[in-house]
């Protein structure tokens, strides 16, 4: 494990001293919890000199054209094609989701960028008519500063990217602090965006990304720094209640992805059998850690039997295993943690109703069998994410109790219907359907494509990510109004002569 993790790094350029640092923090994989890496923590000092150069780089950095700046966000998508393989293998490594999981993070990193390519030349702004003779009024974006990412194991680098690309061509540096789990894949994307600078030409990119490696303090610095504009929070519920208040108190903006309890409503108009291929992947991919991670099926009274049934078949079916062997489709649990949560969730279940699943695989690693929890009606132990491949099923009777069961629990992320039934379908997008930020009609929960803006409401933070209009929160908007008459009128028609 140790020389495959080696030749990786020294593959995509990755300096040997940040990763082999002597009494450093050990880097676990936890394929097999052996140590992959030492890596040091940045030291407050160190932290203060980071943003000091970030702050300085940007001043740069805002006066370049953004299609400039989206020439050196092409280049990194350049980079990242030629190491998909490496970096995808890394994720693996690290993180202990599938290999072909880990390509598909590579390739939404690739998707961003992308989009941002061709935002870099979209940064508009609107002209709006103005009451006043001779004068005009508009919108003007530019960049707002330094963004500080914080962001989640499960998603070491497509999270991360889908903040530094966006806020790259909006004229922005960006301060990344990794998880502690997966630091080394920071460290690889680092190196992969220097080597697009490098054939960019471009010197004032050269210092527009830095990182700083730990656990929660760094993070806690992020949130107290009045020099960072925006912080961006990936990660649990209770991290963002924890940071989003610092951030709001020192009036800096803060933009969260946090918890998810996703829901799928299964109608009598289902079409089931892609509906079982759907709760499949959504349930147990990436060993249930998404944050849209399908946790509570809602299936009508009348085909719940038969699909509590074709779960079971199939969930027995599902191999369980080391992440980069062929065949395999889940991985570990990142940590002991993640399964104790499970196993204790697991065992208030076995009073509620029929446990399948959840037991522990016998070999090194956290190796678990995904579960399945058969229930009479909605328990209030369905309102907390388990963050582990631990499924709910529960029926209904009439589709808007099944709504009020799928919005009712604190996280408000990903949802979707399956139904052929177009009012069905119409009435879940609709005011009186769902309340998630993310709203499927025969689609499951889990995945998202960059195009679209990523987020939710409620518990989940209210953030949005990615594609959509979701550039505007990296940047600071001015509402101009030009006057190029003579006269002075002013708004409303108000009278003021000296």
């Amino acid at each position: 494990m140790n020389i495959t993790v080696n030749e990786l790094l020294k593959e995509i350029g990755v300096d040997e001293n940040l990763h082999n640092v002597p009494n450093g923090e050990s880097v676990i994989s936890p394929i097999d919890i052996t140590e992959i890496a030492k890596v040091k923590n940045t030291t407050r000092q160190e932290y203060e000199a980071k943003v000091l150069n970030l702050k300085q780089a940007q001043i740069d950095w805002r006066t370049i054209p953004a299609p400039q700046r989206g020439e050196v966000i092409r280049l990194f998508g350049e980079e990242l094609r030629k190491y998909k393989n490496e970096l995808g293998r890394l994720v693996t490594i690290e993180n202990g989701k599938i290999f072909q999981e880990g390509l598909g993070e590579v390739q939404e990193m690739i998707d961003i960028c992308d989009f941002a390519v061709g935002l870099s030349r979209q940064l508009y702004g609107l002209t709006m008519p103005s009451e006043r003779p001779g004068h005009r009024m508009q919108e003007m974006w530019n960049p707002l500063g330094v963004v500080g990412v914080v962001s989640a194991f499960n998603f070491p680098v497509a999270v991360w990217s889908w903040n530094f690309a966006i806020a790259t061509v909006c004229g922005n540096a960006t301060l990344w602090k990794p998880s502690p789990k997966t630091p080394l894949v920071s460290y690889a994307c680092e190196a992969i965006f220097k080597k697009a600078v490098e054939r960019s030409g471009i010197p004032q990119a050269q210092h527009i990304l830095e990182l700083v490696i730990g656990a929660n303090e760094p993070a806690e610095w992020l949130a107290d720094d009045k020099h960072i504009n925006l912080v961006s929070l990936t990660g649990s519920t209770a991290m963002g209640q924890a940071l989003g208040k610092n951030v709001t108190e020192r009036f800096g903006r803060v933009l969260m992805e946090l918890g998810g309890n996703n829901a799928m409503i299964v109608t009598p108009n289902a079409d089931m059998k892609l509906a079982v291929r759907a709760i499949l992947f959504s349930a147990v991919g990436t060993a249930g850690q998404r944050c849209t991670t399908l946790r509570r099926v809602i299936a009508h009274r009348s085909i719940y039997e038969q699909l509590a049934k074709y779960l079971k078949k199939y969930y027995a079916k599902i191999t369980v295993g080391n992440p980069l062997d062929e065949g395999v489709l889940v991985g570990p649990l990142v940590s002991e943690q993640a399964y104790d949560s499970m196993k204790q969730t697991l065992d208030k279940c076995e009073e509620l109703g029929a446990v399948s699943g959840g037991t522990r695989i016998d070999m090194p690693g956290v190796y678990v069998k995904p579960a399945l929890v058969e229930l009479s009606k909605p328990e209030e132990i369905t309102k907390t994410e388990t963050f582990a491949p631990l499924l709910y099923i529960m029926p209904y009777d009439e589709l808007a109790e099944a709504i009020a069961i799928n919005n009712n629990v604190p996280q408000g992320l990903s949802s979707c219907i399956f139904t052929k039934d177009l009012q069905e379908a119409e009435l879940f997008i609709g005011a009186n359907g769902s309340d998630c930020g993310i709203v499927n009609v025969n689609i499951g929960p889990s995945g998202a494509e960059i195009g679209g803006a990523f987020g939710g409401e409620k518990h989940t933070g209210g953030g949005r990510e990615s594609g959509s209009d979701a550039w505007k929160q990296y940047m600071r908007r001015s509402t101009v109004t030009v006057n190029y008459s003579t006269d002075l009128p002013l708004a409303q028609g108000v009278e003021f002569n000296v």
